[in-house]
């Protein structure tokens, strides 16, 4: 099984997605819609929302298929 892990960015911040760990909950795109949906591709877009609002949803993952980071905060690692 392959380790896959999807990566978008707004370019304040950027969501990490782990398919593998996704149980389904829907609370993202419930939650969030303008940034989680499943029927678009790709189904995350992070341009539809405030980087504040889309890291308030992002820690309401259940599962933590869904991380994020901030891209300042990446940079400075370097």
């Amino acid at each position: 099984m392959k380790d896959i892990t999807k990566k978008y960015t707004n370019g304040e911040v950027t969501i990490v997605w782990k398919p593998d760990l996704c149980i389904h909950s829907t609370l993202c795109f419930k939650g969030l819609p303008t940034v989680f949906d499943p029927k678009k591709r790709p189904w995350v877009t992070p341009e539809g929302s405030a980087t504040d609002k889309i890291i308030e949803q992002v820690k309401k993952c259940p599962s933590g298929a869904l991380s994020y980071y901030l891209n300042r905060d990446a940079a400075e690692e370097k």
